[in-house]
Order: structure tokens, then sequence, then C-alpha cells
């Protein structure tokens, strides 16, 4: 009965990394449709959001059907709850890898992102799947100090977003209002994406060591 009990609880995390893994290629092949105008990969990638939506939905179902047969306490209760977070963080990825195929479509066959911004925009891409990746290796290993480290990768994130805005306030900005439009709500997608992704490391590490990130000493947990 308990070995059944821990296969319910290793399955939950089995679904988060299949999730992670799922949102990290999602997100990179959107930054592949919005720059290459490539209307096919876009329409693929708004499709394939349903699976992460039924892996959430899935999980949910899992999560509570251990809460309601078993009664964890203390750690497990603690995986079960955390897990059900993570889960909406990574749906929400989802939801954002298909906002910036959305945009690939909505423009096509012009390209929303101008040639002055495509090698930043696509930074943001591929900073963001590896950024995924990355939060799929620590639900994996559940290691503190890579959940640590991903929270200070991200701030290259944070650098880039920064870049976009500077460009859009330049006065010598040409492309007009709609494509400022197009590239600050994509520049947001992204860090959006990157926040989660922080988001699901945060919460491992809280998984792990009972505290938050901001509670945990210099020296790192005992």
């Amino acid at each position: 009965m308990r070995a059944a009990y821990h296969e319910e609880l290793a399955s939950i995390s089995d679904g988060l990394v299949e999730m992670a893994n799922l949102v990290g290629s999602a997100i990179g092949l959107a930054t592949t449709a919005l720059l290459d105008a490539d209307l096919q990969l876009a329409e693929s990638v708004i499709s394939a959001d349903q699976r992460v939506d039924d892996l959430q939905r899935d999980l949910e179902d899992r999560a509570i059907a251990v809460l309601a047969r078993q009664y964890p306490v203390a750690t497990d209760l603690r995986v079960v709850v955390t897990s059900l977070r993570m889960s909406a963080d990574l749906e929400r990825c989802g939801d954002l890898a298909q906002h910036v195929a959305k945009l690939a479509r909505m423009r096509y066959p012009e390209r929303a992102v101008p040639r002055d911004l495509r090698r930043t925009i696509l930074e943001m891409g591929q900073l963001a799947q590896r950024l995924m990746a990355q939060a799929a290796e620590v639900v994996l290993t559940q290691e503190v100090g890579a959940a640590l480290q991903l929270e200070k990768d991200d701030d290259r994130m944070d650098e880039l977003h920064r870049m976009i805005f500077h460009h859009l306030m330049d006065d010598r900005w040409q492309y007009g209002v709609e494509t400022a439009v197009d590239v600050t709500l994509v520049a947001r997608y992204y860090e959006r994406f990157a926040d989660h992704a922080v988001s699901v490391a945060r919460r491992v590490v809280y998984l792990v060591t009972g505290e938050h990130t901001d509670e945990l000493t210099t020296d790192g947990p005992a």
C-alpha cells in the first residue's frame, strides 16, 4: 500500500517534468514561427497547447485523489500542494508560448518583429527555452543549488526586456505603433515565461527545504 502511495507521488513529479519539457519545446518553436513567419509551425504550437492543458487536469486529478485517499501529512502534503502550484505555473507557460505563436499567425505573411530586434527576441526565446529546461531538471533532481542558480540566470531575461523598451522609446523608432505594441507584448510574454520558470524552481526549494528562497541563509539549507 505504501509503495503504491509513493508511486502516485512519483507519477505527479513525472507529469510536471513532462509539462516542463512540452512548454519548453513550445516556446522554442513559437519563437521560430514568430521570427520566420512560419504559419504552419505557429498553428502546430497553438494546437499542441491542448496537451499541456490535459496534463495539468490529469495531474490535478491525481493530486486530489492522493489527498482524498491517503491523507498525506508533513513532507508528503507539501509535495502534493507544491506540485499543484507548479502545474499552474507550467500551464501558464504553455499559454504564453501559444500567445507568441498567435502573434506570428496574426501578422502572417509579415513578420511581427522588425529586423533591428530580431537578434534580441531570438535570445529571449532561446533563454526562455533554456530556463525551462533547467526548471525541468530541477523538478527531476530536486537540487536546491541548481534551483537557486536558475533564479540568477533569469537576470539576463530582465536585462533583455529592458533593452527592448529602451529601443522602443528611442526617437529613431520607425516602425509605427502597431509594431511597437507587438514587440511590447512579445517581450512581456518571454519575460513572464521566465518568471514562471523561476517560480517552479522556487517551489522546488520550498519542497526540499521547507523554506522560501528569501528565507534561506547565505550558507544554504542545512
